[in-house]
């Protein structure tokens, strides 16, 4: 009997060696048996760093979070054993004796958000996904040093829940959820119900999804941004609820969901629900996206002050250090319903940095005057959308942009990060 409670400790020790880190994991996936030729060093530090070194024949990564570290595994592979990993090929044979890092190498960042992904890309790419594909993405996520980035996935169960409990049934719910081809739209206030109804496994296959989803990317220590409640509710909640809402009118020809108003009585009601679901099934974050008016929505009769304050206080109810994340595209996000909210609690994702900035380049046909204000901002690429997709285009602009932006006398004091969310 000791002998058998032995053998168990034992491979209960290997079991939880070997899949002691998030990288890990990575690494077996990349190559079974690949994690035994490297030393996993998690070391405590306020930069985000990652080092390159050696002991015996096997390589150490090390750095301060498990993040920085999958991104050091990416440039060892990449520029010592000349393996490059893919969207397309995220699997390796690396070799029996790896090559050795002579001379211990070292990589900072000062930039605090490396985020990706958008709305679209949930629906033009990634609306069938499973967990072997969510897998792959999530782990090449972590070799290009992504800590932030956007999670959609599921979101359907948050509404359908919260609607159950506002008095709607389950066919009036599924008229206003959108079916996984425009769910993206639906969750930016373009439209509503097209592509549904969706049926009952897809709430539960989305939901099950997007467990696994946040919990891998919190385990590497990439944080999820979640979908806040932007004031959203179906078209008929005048007629049904007896709420004061306004008409953002319509989008492409679908009709746009209502606007609950902020001074509505049961705007703070409503939105805690929403942050109650979202939390019961997701978990709480420190960054929520929130995109109201979306491609030109109607704002008429809408006190955008109010409705900006109402907002984020509702997100401050659910976490005090929550950080509002909104895309800046088109006339978004509105500068009157931003210019007073405290600076730190807003994060602006300058969605087409590299062709039409907004972060207040005087060259640019989109550009603000003055910016983002007090608000930080995260400069982003878009560089695939509308059918761009051969290797071409305006390089210079890709290779100086950034930093034009960065030396920038205003915009550089508030730009904190970079993305990569154009993939569509």
């Amino acid at each position: 009997m000791m002998k058998k409670l032995r053998l168990l400790f034992v491979l209960l020790w290997m079991t939880s060696n070997l899949f002691s880190s998030p990288v890990t994991g990575l690494l077996e996936r990349i190559d079974k048996g690949a994690s035994s030729k490297f030393i996993i060093e998690r070391q405590k530090s306020e930069t985000d760093f990652f080092e390159l070194d050696q002991k015996g024949d096997k390589v150490i990564i090390r750095g301060n979070d498990y993040v920085n570290i999958a991104t050091g595994l990416n440039w060892y592979l990449k520029y010592y054993a000349g393996i490059h990993l893919s969207w397309n090929g995220m699997t390796a044979k690396l070799p029996a004796v790896l090559p050795p890092v002579t001379k211990k190498e070292r990589h900072e960042t000062d930039l605090p958000y490396r985020y990706d992904l958008n709305y679209c890309t949930f629906s033009y790419s990634m609306a069938f996904w499973d967990w072997e594909r969510w897998e792959k993405e999530i782990d090449w996520m972590a070799l290009h040093g992504i800590n932030l980035s956007l999670a959609l996935t599921g979101t359907e169960s948050v509404w359908r829940n919260v609607l159950l409990k506002l008095g709607y049934t389950k066919d009036e719910i599924n008229e206003f959820v959108a079916g996984p081809g425009f769910t993206a739209w639906w969750l930016m206030n373009n439209l509503e119900g097209w592509g549904g109804p969706n049926p009952e496994s897809w709430y539960t296959r989305q939901e099950k999804l997007q467990k696994k989803i946040v919990k891998r990317m919190r385990e590497y220590g990439i944080e999820p941004v979640l979908p806040g409640y932007c004031g959203m509710v179906p078209h008929n909640a005048k007629e049904k609820l007896g709420l004061n809402v306004a008409d953002p009118g319509f989008w492409c020809s679908y009709h746009r969901p209502a606007f609950l108003q902020p001074e509505d009585e049961r705007f703070e009601e409503i939105s805690a629900l929403y942050y109650r679901e979202l939390t019961k099934l997701y978990g709480k974050t420190g960054f929520y996206a929130i995109d109201p008016f979306h491609e030109g929505g109607s704002t008429q009769g809408v006190n955008l002050d109010a409705a900006g304050k109402a907002i984020m206080k509702a997100m401050k109810k659910t976490n005090p250090d929550a950080v509002w994340v909104a895309q800046a595209w088109q006339d978004n996000p509105r500068t009157p319903m931003i210019e007073h909210l405290e600076a730190g609690d807003l994060l602006v994702l300058d969605l087409h940095s590299e062709c039409r900035p907004q972060w207040g380049d005087p060259a640019s046909e989109w550009c603000r005057k003055g910016g983002y204000g007090q608000h930080e901002w995260v400069y982003c690429m878009l560089l695939n959308f509308g059918g761009n997709i051969g290797l071409h285009g305006k390089m210079d602009a890709l290779i100086d942009g950034f930093y034009d932006a960065k030396a920038d006398v205003h915009a550089g004091r508030t730009l904190r990060g970079g993305d990569d969310s154009g993939r569509y």
